[in-house]
């Protein structure tokens, strides 16, 4: 599944494309996605100007002049193909610019979706309500996560997976900055002090702006909109390398809890 870094290297891949320009064809070759796609969403657009992009947890962002804001969310499998020439199979969304460009979002297996709301309202946008704060924001900071996590006796990891603490974080980097703050996945949150969790905090953006710089990774056939593949994976240190060695030379570890596996060092991360 696209994570924060896959879906901020798209909204950047698609910055130069959209913003500025007057989408002159909106045409969803679908009724439906994961739920069905908005029926006024070819009328709220068509004619519009992209007034900007942006990202919100693992959702793109796309505002207009028209005070709308088209989401989406690429699910599983979804990418948007710039300049595709022809159309392919489970090209769902064909948008047209003025300036003679062409965006394809491409989801073959119809997990992602489309919603069009007026961009004043995105705050109290269902899935947004609750989340916390960008962990590239300022204000996800060590001071605020104390707070959140006191008293809490569940797993570090599965708390920086809950989106009411953080938003946008998933398994992958998860995995890996826990790692690199060689804090263990399975430390009770409520019991870390305030240094580790400055030490996590530093992990967390490290680890997200260097996948961002490596245009993500290339899991589940991922690939930024002008079709490059992200090569973080490369540089994966734990994540899917069960059995391997770590930097410290022991073998890295892999458990798997409700379909989602965790991978870690029981060497460097002991407590």
């Amino acid at each position: 599944m696209p994570e924060l870094p896959e879906v901020e290297t798209t909204v950047r891949g698609l910055t130069p494309v959209l913003l500025g320009q007057r989408l002159i064809r909106v045409a969803p070759q679908r009724a439906d996605l994961r739920k069905p796609i908005p029926v006024d969403l070819r009328q709220r657009l068509e004619g519009a100007v992209v007034t900007g992009l942006g990202r919100r947890a693992k959702y793109g962002l796309i505002a207009t002049d028209r005070d709308d804001t088209l989401i989406f969310h690429l699910g599983m499998s979804g990418r948007w193909r710039v300049d595709p020439g022809d159309t392919i199979a489970h090209d769902h969304l064909l948008i047209d610019t003025a300036a003679g460009r062409r965006l394809a979002l491409n989801d073959p297996r119809r997990f992602g979706f489309l919603d069009i709301v007026p961009t004043g309202t995105i705050g109290a946008y269902p899935a947004f309500g609750a989340m916390g704060p960008e962990p590239l924001g300022p204000d996800f900071t060590a001071d605020y996560l104390l707070a959140a996590l006191d008293g809490r006796s569940a797993p570090i990891k599965a708390m920086l997976l809950d989106q009411r603490i953080v938003a946008g974080l998933g398994n992958i980097y998860v995995c890996e900055a826990l790692h690199m703050a060689r804090i263990a996945p399975s430390r009770a949150a409520g019991r870390i002090a305030l240094p580790r969790l400055e030490r996590l905090i530093d992990s967390v953006r490290a680890v997200l702006l260097a996948a961002i710089d490596a245009g993500g990774s290339t899991l589940r056939d991922f690939a930024a909109p002008d079709g490059e593949l992200g090569y973080f994976s490369k540089q994966f240190l734990v994540y899917g390398r069960e059995g391997d060695p770590c930097s410290c030379g022991a073998a890295v570890r892999r458990r798997s809890e409700s379909g989602r596996s965790t991978f870690w060092c029981a060497r460097c991360q002991r407590g």
